[in-house]
Protein backbone atom coordinates (compact mmCIF):
# COMPACT_ATOMS: atom_id res chain seq x y z
CA UNK A 1 0.00 0.00 0.00
CA UNK A 2 0.95 3.31 -0.97
CA UNK A 3 -0.30 6.48 0.52
CA UNK A 4 0.07 10.25 -0.03
CA UNK A 5 -1.49 13.58 1.95
CA UNK A 6 -2.81 16.06 -0.47
CA UNK A 7 -3.91 19.05 0.97
CA UNK A 8 -6.90 21.35 -0.96
CA UNK A 9 -8.77 24.61 0.44
CA UNK A 10 -12.25 23.66 0.89
CA UNK A 11 -15.22 26.22 -0.08
CA UNK A 12 -17.67 25.28 2.29
CA UNK A 13 -21.26 27.13 2.26
CA UNK A 14 -22.06 29.68 5.40
CA UNK A 15 -24.23 26.28 6.84
CA UNK A 16 -21.49 24.16 6.25
CA UNK A 17 -18.91 26.51 8.05
CA UNK A 18 -21.34 26.71 10.98
CA UNK A 19 -21.37 22.85 11.47
CA UNK A 20 -17.81 23.02 11.77
CA UNK A 21 -17.53 25.37 13.75
CA UNK A 22 -19.67 23.56 16.00
CA UNK A 23 -18.14 20.39 15.96
CA UNK A 24 -15.41 22.28 16.78
CA UNK A 25 -16.33 22.88 20.20
CA UNK A 26 -18.22 19.46 20.91
CA UNK A 27 -14.91 18.22 20.29
CA UNK A 28 -13.67 20.48 22.40
CA UNK A 29 -15.54 19.76 25.33
CA UNK A 30 -14.65 15.75 24.64
CA UNK A 31 -11.39 16.48 24.96
CA UNK A 32 -11.42 18.36 27.77
CA UNK A 33 -13.87 16.47 29.72
CA UNK A 34 -11.72 13.06 29.25
CA UNK A 35 -8.46 14.89 30.02
CA UNK A 36 -9.72 15.87 33.48
CA UNK A 37 -11.25 12.19 33.86
CA UNK A 38 -7.52 11.29 32.98
CA UNK A 39 -5.78 13.65 35.47
CA UNK A 40 -8.38 13.21 37.88
CA UNK A 41 -7.67 9.84 38.57
CA UNK A 42 -3.94 10.33 38.77
CA UNK A 43 -4.40 12.69 41.22
CA UNK A 44 -5.99 10.24 43.19
CA UNK A 45 -3.22 7.96 43.33
CA UNK A 46 -1.06 10.64 44.23
CA UNK A 47 -0.94 11.22 47.85
CA UNK A 48 0.12 8.28 50.63
CA UNK A 49 -2.08 5.53 51.87
CA UNK A 50 -1.72 7.52 54.84
CA UNK A 51 -1.61 10.79 54.19
CA UNK A 52 -4.09 13.22 52.40
CA UNK A 53 -3.50 16.68 51.48
CA UNK A 54 -5.33 19.41 54.32
CA UNK A 55 -6.51 21.53 50.94
CA UNK A 56 -8.26 18.83 49.14
CA UNK A 57 -8.09 15.72 47.48
CA UNK A 58 -9.48 13.86 45.09
CA UNK A 59 -11.44 10.56 46.43
CA UNK A 60 -11.84 7.76 43.78
CA UNK A 61 -12.28 4.47 44.89
CA UNK A 62 -9.05 2.02 45.13
CA UNK A 63 -10.71 -0.59 42.51
CA UNK A 64 -11.85 1.93 39.96
CA UNK A 65 -9.70 1.43 37.07
CA UNK A 66 -7.34 3.77 35.05
CA UNK A 67 -9.12 5.65 32.07
CA UNK A 68 -8.15 4.77 28.75
CA UNK A 69 -9.03 5.03 24.91
CA UNK A 70 -11.52 1.93 24.93
CA UNK A 71 -13.34 2.75 28.35
CA UNK A 72 -13.68 6.39 27.49
CA UNK A 73 -14.81 5.32 24.00
CA UNK A 74 -17.95 3.42 26.12
CA UNK A 75 -18.37 6.04 27.96
CA UNK A 76 -19.25 8.01 25.39
CA UNK A 77 -21.78 6.24 23.64
CA UNK A 78 -23.53 5.80 27.36
CA UNK A 79 -22.78 9.84 27.79
CA UNK A 80 -25.23 10.38 24.26
CA UNK A 81 -28.65 9.54 26.32
CA UNK A 82 -27.96 12.66 28.95
CA UNK A 83 -26.28 14.65 26.32
CA UNK A 84 -27.88 14.95 22.72
CA UNK A 85 -25.69 17.40 21.41
CA UNK A 86 -23.01 14.51 21.40
CA UNK A 87 -25.26 13.25 18.88
CA UNK A 88 -24.73 16.02 16.63
CA UNK A 89 -21.30 15.15 15.40
CA UNK A 90 -20.45 11.47 13.87
CA UNK A 91 -19.00 9.10 16.07
CA UNK A 92 -16.12 8.37 14.50
CA UNK A 93 -15.51 12.20 14.72
CA UNK A 94 -15.70 12.05 18.71
CA UNK A 95 -13.92 8.40 18.96
CA UNK A 96 -10.86 9.96 16.85
CA UNK A 97 -10.89 12.92 19.35
CA UNK A 98 -10.48 10.34 22.43
CA UNK A 99 -7.43 8.67 20.60
CA UNK A 100 -5.64 12.32 19.94
CA UNK A 101 -5.43 12.34 23.87
CA UNK A 102 -4.44 8.86 24.20
CA UNK A 103 -1.71 9.49 21.74
CA UNK A 104 -0.57 12.48 23.66
CA UNK A 105 -0.46 10.32 26.94
CA UNK A 106 1.76 7.45 24.98
CA UNK A 107 3.92 10.42 23.64
CA UNK A 108 4.49 11.52 27.10
CA UNK A 109 5.44 8.58 28.85
CA UNK A 110 7.54 6.91 25.67
CA UNK A 111 9.10 10.54 24.26
CA UNK A 112 9.37 12.70 27.51
CA UNK A 113 6.64 15.29 26.35
CA UNK A 114 5.16 17.26 28.80
CA UNK A 115 1.74 16.62 30.46
CA UNK A 116 -1.44 17.17 27.93
CA UNK A 117 -3.30 20.19 28.67
CA UNK A 118 -6.56 21.86 28.44
CA UNK A 119 -7.63 23.00 25.39
CA UNK A 120 -9.19 26.76 25.65
CA UNK A 121 -12.25 28.34 23.23
CA UNK A 122 -10.77 28.69 19.92
CA UNK A 123 -8.03 26.06 20.78
CA UNK A 124 -9.33 22.89 18.95
CA UNK A 125 -8.72 23.14 15.29
CA UNK A 126 -9.05 19.84 13.60
CA UNK A 127 -11.23 16.91 13.42
CA UNK A 128 -10.78 13.66 11.64
CA UNK A 129 -13.03 11.32 9.27
CA UNK A 130 -11.37 8.09 9.53
CA UNK A 131 -13.43 6.69 6.86
CA UNK A 132 -14.89 8.56 3.81
CA UNK A 133 -18.49 7.32 2.49
CA UNK A 134 -17.70 8.19 -0.89
CA UNK A 135 -14.16 5.84 -1.31
CA UNK A 136 -13.31 7.27 -5.22
CA UNK A 137 -12.79 11.11 -4.72
CA UNK A 138 -14.98 13.26 -6.96
CA UNK A 139 -14.07 16.09 -9.04
CA UNK A 140 -13.40 19.33 -7.22
CA UNK A 141 -15.71 17.81 -4.07
CA UNK A 142 -15.70 15.53 -1.27
CA UNK A 143 -18.52 13.59 0.51
CA UNK A 144 -18.08 14.30 4.37
CA UNK A 145 -20.42 11.94 6.71
CA UNK A 146 -23.32 13.61 8.40
CA UNK A 147 -21.90 16.65 6.32
CA UNK A 148 -22.52 15.58 3.00
CA UNK A 149 -20.53 17.08 -0.11
CA UNK A 150 -18.44 19.97 0.04
CA UNK A 151 -16.58 21.93 -2.86
CA UNK A 152 -13.05 22.52 -2.45
CA UNK A 153 -10.22 24.01 -4.65
CA UNK A 154 -8.57 21.19 -6.17
CA UNK A 155 -4.87 23.32 -7.29
CA UNK A 156 -3.30 20.00 -8.37
CA UNK A 157 -4.40 16.84 -9.88
CA UNK A 158 -4.74 13.24 -7.87
CA UNK A 159 -3.65 10.01 -9.99
CA UNK A 160 -6.53 7.90 -10.97
CA UNK A 161 -6.73 4.28 -8.95
CA UNK A 162 -6.48 6.11 -5.33
CA UNK A 163 -8.81 5.40 -3.21
CA UNK A 164 -9.22 8.54 0.25
CA UNK A 165 -9.28 6.78 3.71
CA UNK A 166 -9.51 9.76 5.51
CA UNK A 167 -9.91 12.97 5.33
CA UNK A 168 -9.15 15.75 8.14
CA UNK A 169 -10.58 18.75 8.44
CA UNK A 170 -8.70 22.02 9.26
CA UNK A 171 -9.14 25.83 10.54
CA UNK A 172 -6.90 28.43 9.95
CA UNK A 173 -7.35 32.24 10.13
CA UNK A 174 -7.21 31.95 5.89
CA UNK A 175 -10.33 29.62 5.77
CA UNK A 176 -11.04 25.87 6.19
CA UNK A 177 -8.92 23.00 4.21
CA UNK A 178 -9.19 19.44 4.50
CA UNK A 179 -6.06 16.99 4.15
CA UNK A 180 -7.09 13.80 2.11
CA UNK A 181 -5.11 10.51 2.36
CA UNK A 182 -5.23 8.81 -0.77
CA UNK A 183 -4.18 5.30 -0.66
CA UNK A 184 -3.02 2.95 -4.02
CA UNK A 185 -3.01 -1.01 -3.73
CA UNK A 186 0.91 -0.97 -5.05
CA UNK A 187 4.27 -1.68 -3.29
CA UNK A 188 6.97 0.99 -4.44
CA UNK A 189 10.29 -0.11 -3.93
CA UNK A 190 12.64 2.49 -1.47
CA UNK A 191 15.17 4.40 -3.57
CA UNK A 192 18.98 2.53 -3.28
CA UNK A 193 22.11 4.16 -2.60
CA UNK A 194 23.22 5.30 -6.55
CA UNK A 195 24.94 8.44 -8.33
CA UNK A 196 26.47 11.39 -6.81
CA UNK A 197 26.35 11.55 -3.09
CA UNK A 198 25.68 14.90 -1.34
CA UNK A 199 26.32 15.56 2.49
CA UNK A 200 24.51 18.35 4.21
CA UNK A 201 25.70 20.56 7.18
CA UNK A 202 22.76 22.70 8.56
CA UNK A 203 23.34 26.08 10.72
CA UNK A 204 22.30 29.52 11.37
CA UNK A 205 24.90 31.35 9.36
CA UNK A 206 24.41 29.33 6.08
CA UNK A 207 21.42 27.27 6.57
CA UNK A 208 22.60 24.57 3.97
CA UNK A 209 26.34 23.56 3.19
CA UNK A 210 27.07 20.73 0.93
CA UNK A 211 30.48 18.61 0.44
CA UNK A 212 30.58 19.71 -2.64
CA UNK A 213 30.99 23.61 -2.11
CA UNK A 214 26.85 25.14 -1.92
CA UNK A 215 26.73 27.54 0.78
CA UNK A 216 23.02 29.06 1.41
CA UNK A 217 22.30 31.90 3.61
CA UNK A 218 19.68 31.46 6.13
CA UNK A 219 16.22 33.61 5.49
CA UNK A 220 15.15 35.19 8.68
CA UNK A 221 11.54 34.98 7.94
CA UNK A 222 10.17 35.22 11.78
CA UNK A 223 12.75 37.62 12.27
CA UNK A 224 12.22 40.06 9.38
CA UNK A 225 8.30 39.84 10.49
CA UNK A 226 9.16 40.74 14.15
CA UNK A 227 8.44 44.30 14.38
CA UNK A 228 5.60 44.63 12.02
CA UNK A 229 4.15 41.62 14.92
CA UNK A 230 5.67 43.80 17.63
CA UNK A 231 2.55 46.33 16.31
CA UNK A 232 0.33 44.10 15.71
CA UNK A 233 0.31 42.51 19.21
CA UNK A 234 0.23 46.23 20.93
CA UNK A 235 -2.47 47.03 19.13
CA UNK A 236 -4.56 43.02 20.31
CA UNK A 237 -3.39 44.62 23.97
CA UNK A 238 -5.23 47.87 23.68
CA UNK A 239 -8.24 46.46 22.59
CA UNK A 240 -10.88 45.30 25.34
CA UNK A 241 -10.84 42.02 25.39
CA UNK A 242 -13.13 39.83 23.51
CA UNK A 243 -15.03 42.56 21.57
CA UNK A 244 -14.99 42.92 17.71
CA UNK A 245 -11.71 44.75 17.37
CA UNK A 246 -9.86 42.40 19.68
CA UNK A 247 -11.25 39.62 17.30
CA UNK A 248 -9.83 41.66 14.06
CA UNK A 249 -6.72 42.18 16.00
CA UNK A 250 -6.20 39.26 16.74
CA UNK A 251 -6.86 37.54 13.08
CA UNK A 252 -4.39 39.77 11.79
CA UNK A 253 -1.63 38.41 14.07
CA UNK A 254 -2.69 35.09 13.26
CA UNK A 255 -2.75 36.16 9.30
CA UNK A 256 1.06 37.67 9.56
CA UNK A 257 1.96 34.03 11.65
CA UNK A 258 0.61 32.33 8.84
CA UNK A 259 1.97 33.79 5.35
CA UNK A 260 5.49 33.51 8.03
CA UNK A 261 4.94 29.51 8.08
CA UNK A 262 4.30 29.69 4.36
CA UNK A 263 7.13 31.09 3.38
CA UNK A 264 9.37 29.28 5.56
CA UNK A 265 7.81 25.51 4.04
CA UNK A 266 7.79 27.21 0.38
CA UNK A 267 11.77 27.93 0.90
CA UNK A 268 12.25 24.75 2.10
CA UNK A 269 10.33 22.59 -0.46
CA UNK A 270 12.01 24.58 -3.24
CA UNK A 271 15.32 24.18 -1.65
CA UNK A 272 15.01 20.41 -1.14
CA UNK A 273 14.23 20.00 -5.11
CA UNK A 274 17.44 21.83 -5.79
CA UNK A 275 19.21 19.58 -4.06
CA UNK A 276 17.64 16.85 -5.41
CA UNK A 277 18.50 18.01 -9.03
CA UNK A 278 22.14 16.48 -8.93
CA UNK A 279 22.03 13.98 -6.37
CA UNK A 280 21.82 10.19 -6.15
CA UNK A 281 22.21 10.02 -2.13
CA UNK A 282 21.46 12.78 -0.03
CA UNK A 283 23.03 12.15 4.22
CA UNK A 284 22.06 14.79 6.47
CA UNK A 285 23.01 15.04 10.57
CA UNK A 286 21.14 13.05 13.06
CA UNK A 287 20.79 16.29 15.12
CA UNK A 288 19.19 16.49 18.76
CA UNK A 289 16.17 19.14 17.83
CA UNK A 290 14.33 19.32 20.77
CA UNK A 291 17.82 19.76 22.75
CA UNK A 292 18.80 22.86 20.01
CA UNK A 293 15.30 24.98 20.17
CA UNK A 294 16.00 24.76 23.73
CA UNK A 295 19.61 26.66 23.97
CA UNK A 296 20.21 29.95 23.63
CA UNK A 297 19.87 30.52 20.08
CA UNK A 298 16.29 29.00 20.02
CA UNK A 299 14.63 31.03 18.61
CA UNK A 300 16.55 31.44 15.40
CA UNK A 301 17.06 27.55 14.88
CA UNK A 302 13.16 27.28 15.31
CA UNK A 303 12.78 30.48 12.82
CA UNK A 304 14.90 28.30 10.35
CA UNK A 305 13.12 25.05 10.72
CA UNK A 306 15.70 22.72 10.48
CA UNK A 307 13.29 19.77 11.64
CA UNK A 308 10.53 20.71 8.66
CA UNK A 309 13.64 20.72 6.32
CA UNK A 310 14.93 17.70 6.91
CA UNK A 311 11.08 15.95 6.49
CA UNK A 312 10.53 17.81 3.79
CA UNK A 313 14.12 16.89 1.65
CA UNK A 314 13.07 13.28 2.80
CA UNK A 315 9.81 13.15 0.90
CA UNK A 316 11.55 14.75 -1.92
CA UNK A 317 14.22 12.33 -2.34
CA UNK A 318 11.57 9.26 -1.96
CA UNK A 319 9.41 11.13 -4.77
CA UNK A 320 12.53 11.80 -6.97
CA UNK A 321 14.21 8.37 -6.56
CA UNK A 322 17.16 9.63 -4.08
CA UNK A 323 18.43 7.86 -1.14
CA UNK A 324 18.48 9.53 2.06
CA UNK A 325 19.80 8.79 5.20
CA UNK A 326 20.69 10.50 8.73
CA UNK A 327 23.84 9.72 10.13
CA UNK A 328 25.89 10.33 13.26
CA UNK A 329 25.97 14.02 14.33
CA UNK A 330 28.45 13.88 16.73
CA UNK A 331 32.47 16.08 15.69
CA UNK A 332 31.18 16.91 12.49
CA UNK A 333 32.68 20.22 12.84
CA UNK A 334 35.34 18.90 14.85
CA UNK A 335 36.75 16.19 12.73
CA UNK A 336 39.23 17.01 9.41
CA UNK A 337 37.54 15.62 6.05
CA UNK A 338 40.80 15.05 4.64
CA UNK A 339 43.03 13.18 7.37
CA UNK A 340 39.92 12.66 9.73
CA UNK A 341 41.86 13.49 12.50
CA UNK A 342 40.23 15.52 15.35
CA UNK A 343 40.98 19.30 15.51
CA UNK A 344 39.28 20.09 18.70
CA UNK A 345 36.68 22.66 19.32
CA UNK A 346 36.23 25.56 17.07
CA UNK A 347 34.37 28.59 18.34
CA UNK A 348 31.40 30.08 16.59
CA UNK A 349 33.57 32.81 15.11
CA UNK A 350 35.91 30.51 12.99
CA UNK A 351 34.56 30.30 10.42
CA UNK A 352 37.38 28.61 8.23
CA UNK A 353 38.66 24.73 9.04
CA UNK A 354 42.52 24.62 8.85
CA UNK A 355 43.88 21.33 10.06
CA UNK A 356 47.29 21.06 11.83
CA UNK A 357 47.88 17.72 10.86
CA UNK A 358 47.69 17.35 6.78
CA UNK A 359 47.06 21.65 6.36
CA UNK A 360 43.53 20.92 4.72
CA UNK A 361 41.87 24.74 4.58
CA UNK A 362 38.50 25.06 3.27
CA UNK A 363 35.01 26.46 5.13
CA UNK A 364 33.82 25.53 8.15
CA UNK A 365 30.61 24.31 7.36
CA UNK A 366 31.55 22.56 3.95
CA UNK A 367 34.42 20.47 5.52
CA UNK A 368 31.71 19.81 8.50
CA UNK A 369 29.38 18.47 5.24
CA UNK A 370 32.21 16.60 3.75
CA UNK A 371 32.62 14.68 7.10
CA UNK A 372 28.85 13.78 6.73
CA UNK A 373 29.38 12.39 3.39
CA UNK A 374 32.30 9.98 4.20
CA UNK A 375 29.80 8.97 7.35
CA UNK A 376 26.92 8.28 5.21
CA UNK A 377 29.02 6.56 2.26
CA UNK A 378 30.34 4.28 4.73
CA UNK A 379 27.00 3.88 6.14
CA UNK A 380 25.89 1.85 2.51
CA UNK A 381 29.00 0.35 2.29
CA UNK A 382 31.70 2.84 0.31
CA UNK A 383 34.68 3.12 1.93
CA UNK A 384 36.77 6.13 2.34
CA UNK A 385 39.61 4.80 -0.27
CA UNK A 386 36.34 4.74 -2.81
CA UNK A 387 35.27 7.86 -1.99
CA UNK A 388 38.86 9.01 -2.89
CA UNK A 389 38.62 7.34 -6.05
CA UNK A 390 35.23 8.81 -6.71
CA UNK A 391 34.37 5.40 -7.06
CA UNK A 392 30.41 6.73 -6.19
CA UNK A 393 28.07 4.63 -8.26
CA UNK A 394 26.65 1.27 -6.84
CA UNK A 395 27.02 -0.58 -3.50
CA UNK A 396 28.82 -3.82 -3.03
CA UNK A 397 26.36 -6.81 -3.34
CA UNK A 398 28.11 -8.85 -0.57
CA UNK A 399 30.21 -7.27 2.59
CA UNK A 400 32.98 -9.83 3.45
CA UNK A 401 33.58 -9.46 7.41
CA UNK A 402 36.48 -8.03 8.87
CA UNK A 403 38.31 -11.48 9.19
Amino acid sequence: MFNLTYEFKLKPTHAQAQIFEEWLEINRRVYNYALAERKDWYLSRSCRINACSLKHEYIIPAETPRPTYASQCKALTAAKKDFPELKKVQSQVLQQTLKRLEIAFVAMWERNHGFPRFKKFGRMRSFVFPQIQSQKLNPGMVNLPVIGLVKFRQSRAIPDGGVVKLARIVKRVSGWYVMLIVQWDVNLPQPLPHGEAVGIDVGLTSFVATSNGLLVKRPRFFVDAERKLKLLQQRVSRKPLGSNNWKKAQKKVASLHEYVANCRKDWHRKLSHQICDRAGMVFVEDLNLIGLSGGMLGKHCLDAGFGQFFSILEQTCFKRDVYFQKVDARKTSQTCPNCRVETGKKKLSERTHICSNCGYTTHRDIAAAQVVLQRGLAAVGHTVKMLAEGKFIGIPLKQESPN
